[in-house]
Formats: C-alpha cells, structure tokens, sequence
C-alpha cells in the first residue's frame, strides 16, 4: 500500500494570529499512498493546520515540505505547481450554488489544462461516476442533499487526480449511514488514485476507519501530544488526554465498525 516516503514533511511548525499562539513545535510526516488524520478537541487548531498545509496560511514558524520542497520558500510560481497537485473537500462542499454540479467540476479542468470541451465533459461524467453521482452534473447543489453535496464536492477535489486530497470535517452534519458511505468512498478513492489523504477530524468512526496514522492536537498545551496508528494509540498513548479521547465512543470502533 505505502513505499515509506514521506510525501509531506512538517518540521518544527508554529501557528499563531498576531501574538496568539495556536500550537507550537509540530513535527510530523505523512507516508506516501497514507491516510492521516489530524485530531484533537474543538478549538485545537485542526482547520488552521489545514490551511497551512494547503497554503492559505503562512507559518509563525517552522517548515513545510511537499517530496522535499520547502513551500513557504519556494517561488510562486513552484507553490502554484505544488497546489495543483493537491484536491480539498472542504466542510460545506464549498460548491459554487449559480453553477451545476458538472459546472463546479470542471472549473479545475478549464482553468487548470487545455482539454477541450468534449474532453473536460467526458472526465467531469467519469469524476461523477466515481462518486456514485452518474446523471447529476444538470443538477444545482441547492437541488441534491447534503451528503451528494459532499460526494460532488469530492468529485471536483479528484479532478485534476491529485497526488494528495484534503478533507475537512468530511462527516460533518451527515447521518452515520452517510459518513459511513463516504468513509468508504474515500478508501475506495485512495485505492483507486493512489493517493494520499490528510483528514481532519474528531469523528471517532470515520478515525477508526481509514487512518493508518495520525496526530493529536492539544487545546491546553498548545502542541502535539501524539502521533501514530489511533487504534493503537487508544490503548497504548503515553498521553491520558489521547486515550480518553480515542475512547470516547464503543470500543467497537476499533475494529473499523461503524455505529449502527
């Protein structure tokens, strides 16, 4: 599944607003084909890694590699080229509401390639079948529910098949047979693409699920408290705060299930 090589490097990273301090000191590695997830309590600073790691937030400190590339002092025109190796599903879906579903995906593929028109639909018709949205590109986001939005919003992330996919909060304001259905989407996309996953989340099952690692962010401390595969984590953590929080839920989780 993996070859071992870091594909993102975080070294000695601070966040902070102004003089606030968000978290100190991270340090961390995703493996290359990965599924990590970035954990912690409300307020920890989860989507502020996230858009550091996504560029949209520079670091109070610290440093951030993509296979070796230092972002935050690398040219623009480098940032440009590593991003448009990245896909994000952010929280809401983030889709554009004027425009349909097929409008939205292929926004990437018309600012981003020199496809043409036939072209950019047949891959917007293949990215909906992907995520089991075949025959929705005519429709407007305000028409479909709120986990198609979700799974649509995915199919414009994997537009440009991207060697890395972001997701905030995926499982968010979704019913637990809907995170269950897009926890799996997002393996079978991994599997399929090759990719690797960053997730942020304190959805114990969607954890439990897909991470092959992860990171705990803590709220007092202000920095990381662990880091690696969170069903061992939940038993094993030095930390009391990462146990208590891996096991907030039926131990069943563990074991990949979901809730019923």
């Amino acid at each position: 599944m993996t070859d071992q090589t870091p594909l993102i490097e975080v070294k000695n990273l601070t966040m902070a607003y102004g003089d606030f301090i968000i978290q100190k000191d991270i340090t961390f590695s995703v493996i290359k084909g990965s599924i990590l997830t970035i954990m912690g309590e409300s307020g920890c600073g989860k989507s502020t890694l996230l858009r550091h790691l996504t560029g949209l937030k520079s670091p109070a400190a610290g440093n951030i590699f993509f296979s070796g590339t230092d972002f935050w002092h690398c040219s623009h025109k480098t940032q440009v080229q590593l991003l448009q190796r990245c896909g994000v599903l952010y929280q809401s879906g983030a889709l554009w509401s004027s425009m349909s579903i097929g409008e939205n995906i292929a926004l990437p593929l018309r600012q981003f390639t020199k496809l043409s028109q036939d072209e950019i639909h047949d891959l917007v018709e293949l990215k909906l079948a992907l995520v089991g949205l075949k025959g929705f590109s005519d429709y407007l986001p305000a028409a479909i529910s709120g986990g198609m939005r979700k799974r649509a919003g995915l199919a414009r992330a994997i537009a440009l098949d991207p060697d890395i996919l972001f997701f905030d909060e995926p499982s968010a304001g979704l019913d637990p047979i809907s995170s269950s259905m897009l926890d799996d989407l997002i393996l079978e996309l991994r599997d399929s693409l090759g990719a690797t996953v960053i997730i942020v989340t304190h959805e114990l099952p969607s954890i439990f699920a897909l991470a092959d690692d992860s990171i705990f962010l803590d709220t007092e401390s202000r920095t990381m408290l662990a880091t690696g595969d969170p069903k061992i984590l939940a038993t094993e953590s030095d930390s009391i705060k990462v146990r208590k929080f891996l096991s907030r839920n039926s131990s069943s989780f563990k074991n990949g299930a979901h809730s019923s």
